[in-house]
């Protein structure tokens, strides 16, 4: 095994590439259930997201419209199941695992035109004198536009949450539905809105895979990318700076793997391959042995103003 081959500058570029669309979807799932809905559909929006996004940008030339148009199609399919969850009290892990399988068989649909097609994909956003830099300007700061998004939404969710009032209230909401209700405020209206942030953050990670990641349509592409990211909202106890954290660590091990299968590493293709999905389990069984949990108090229980 070759290990000299390994570049860490590169290790660590491709890592934030890696980690972006994981990043997206955990983040707008986080603040999904802070809400108090569990949405077990992010596999869904996303690869909805990615099929979506990679039509619109072949399309039309354009990679940005491309993720404004996989933003509406996750916030649609997200959407649907608000309505089904919030208005008609449908039970939500059940929905959640149905959106998913919508997801695939319209992606599915939808992308057999487009096997085998490019698409243009988002150029290197080159940041002025820091992408200058030795070692770090290629590391950190010679990145696509959407890398810089994805970090700069999980600054704003951690600050919404924390500092504003808006944020308060969606955390009420979450630990009780009951108490936010009595004190007047609108539950069902502030989780539809927390559901179309999630749907829609879901869709960019799904399109980033399509568009920048791998800038092509291949059916299942996702390959289990939205569990991940519902792990991962566990691993973090719901807090934003803990999902930044988790996303890269997935994110590392990927590119890791990846790099150590060609460096030769004497192990098992199919194990390195799956080592990704195994340290998750193993973070997330450990995380259950200790009880670290910081779950919101009302997650997955439906609300009715009845009660």
């Amino acid at each position: 095994m070759d290990l000299s081959s390994i570049n860490p500058v590169l290790l660590i570029a491709s890592l934030m590439v890696s980690a972006t669309p994981i990043l997206l979807a955990a983040i707008g799932e986080m603040v999904v259930e802070k809400s108090g809905v569990l949405n077990l559909g992010v596999e869904g929006m996303m690869i909805t997201g990615a099929v979506v996004g990679f039509a619109i940008a072949v399309n039309t030339g354009s990679p940005g419209w491309g993720f404004v148009a996989a933003a509406l199609a996750g916030a649609a399919l997200s959407l649907a199941f608000g309505v089904l969850t919030q208005f008609l009290l449908s039970n939500q892990v059940a929905t959640g695992l149905g959106l998913t399988l919508v997801g695939l068989g319209l992606s599915s649909l939808i992308g057999k035109p487009y096997e085998g097609l490019k698409t243009p994909t988002l150029p290197k956003a080159e940041i002025p004198l820091l992408s200058d830099l030795p070692v770090f300007g290629k590391m950190l700061f010679s990145h696509d536009i959407m890398v810089y998004v994805s970090l700069i939404l999980v600054a704003a969710v951690w600050a919404f949450l924390k500092y504003t009032r808006a944020g308060l209230i969606l955390r009420a909401v979450g630990e009780s539905h009951d108490s936010a209700h009595a004190l007047g405020y609108k539950v069902t209206r502030i989780r539809m809105a927390a559901i179309l942030f999630g749907g829609a953050c879901a869709g960019l990670g799904g399109a980033y895979l399509s568009l920048v990641r791998v800038p092509q349509w291949t059916e299942g592409m996702t390959a289990g990318a939205g569990w991940i990211a519902l792990a991962i909202v566990v691993f973090a106890s719901w807090r934003a700076g803990r999902v930044l954290v988790g996303a890269y660590l997935f994110g590392g091990v990927t590119v890791l793997q990846l790099n150590l299968q060609a460096a030769g590493a004497d192990v098992p293709v199919a194990l390195l391959s799956a080592s990704p999905y195994l340290i998750t389990i193993i973070v997330l069984v450990i995380i259950s042995a200790r009880g670290a949990h910081a779950a919101p108090a009302s997650l997955g229980r439906s609300f009715h103003a009845s009660h």
